[in-house]
């Protein structure tokens, strides 16, 4: 075995068990599936012990030795990303690549005025903007894949959160608007309304679904939730159709416009609440690493912020 690791031969073997394959793994890093494999058998070979198993026509199986390699080389590249934060702090040098991750909604509704703004080319900084779930982005803010998250939270109590890894700023809140399929001559269409017909939210136990509980609870209402889906432009295709009522981001709906190019509600009627019904809404939160955001993530912030103020309820 060498005294020291191969890192480039470590970042493959993380890279084929994130995804599974070598074929996938070849497609994340720019190689060819034949390198990824050579870059494994190396490291077998270095090691002197098998990491995985290889079955013709099935995922690959770790080893016992490969789940011991993945957690410390895990562990090794989250400390390079903390060294690399220290070393770029002591520079103070402009980035040329700034990796952002975002949620959909907020990529197709919220990016496309804020980078024409940024205008991030012209100043020789190119942002890599990937589409992430809050979930999924968090673990890669830590390990250094990603240099800021925009991501969202629906209850206070819910992550992202503070910690000596991640350094959170809140953008402002979101509105949430209640809304059904369009039905003519019944306007405006009250709660009272929609409690007899389905509707539609996420997952048992995600975030939204529990918003939503907790906002029934407290009115001593009982929706049905037939239709569950975690993609949003889904649940607002279910609403429009007039299959359900649900809860949209107000962003999915103000950024839709009528046959006219006027500003419209993408094709759907908005609930009017019961008298002293308090709003609903999730909170937008940029997240990094501590220390480590450059001056164009945080021009890209403060455009978010100026961007989400501008979203109506």
């Amino acid at each position: 075995m060498k005294d020291q690791p191969d890192l480039k031969l470590l970042a493959t073997f993380l890279a084929v068990v994130e995804h599974g394959s070598m074929a996938a793994a070849a497609a994340t890093l720019g190689y060819v599936p034949s390198a990824v494999s050579q870059h494994v058998a190396a490291l077998e070979r270095d090691l002197d012990v098998e990491l995985l198993v290889r079955r013709p026509g099935s995922r690959l199986v770790l080893t016992g030795a490969g789940r011991s390699l993945a957690r410390a080389a895990g562990e090794l590249f989250e400390a390079t990303a903390r060294f690399r934060d220290a070393a770029d702090g002591i520079a103070r040098r402009e980035v040329a690549e700034l990796r952002v991750g975002a949620y959909p909604s907020a990529v197709s509704h919220l990016f496309p005025g804020v980078l024409s703004a940024l205008r991030p080319r012209e100043r020789g900084v190119r942002v890599r903007l990937i589409i992430v779930e809050t979930h999924a982005g968090l673990p890669r803010v830590r390990s250094g894949d990603l240099d800021l998250l925009i991501a969202y939270r629906y209850l206070p109590e819910d992550p992202p959160t503070a910690s000596a890894e991640l350094a959170l700023t809140s953008l402002g809140h979101e509105p949430l608007v209640l809304v059904a399929g369009p039905r003519p001559g019944r306007r405006p269409l009250a709660l009272e309304d929609c409690l007899d017909r389905e509707w539609t939210s996420g997952l048992t136990h995600s975030p939204d679904r529990r918003l939503l509980h907790r906002w029934a609870g407290e009115l001593g209402v009982s929706p049905e939730v037939t239709l569950e889906t975690e993609d949003l432009h889904s649940m607002l295709a279910m609403i429009r159709a007039g299959l359900a009522v649900g809860w949209i981001p107000a962003t999915l709906l103000d950024g839709e416009r009528g046959e006219r190019g006027e500003r419209g509600d993408a094709g759907v009627q908005r609930v009017v609440l019961p008298p002293g019904s308090a709003p609903l809404s999730r909170e937008v939160l940029a997240v990094s690493r501590p220390g480590t955001r450059p001056p164009v993530a945080d021009e890209l912030v403060a455009l978010l912020t100026r961007a989400l103020r501008g979203v109506r309820a």
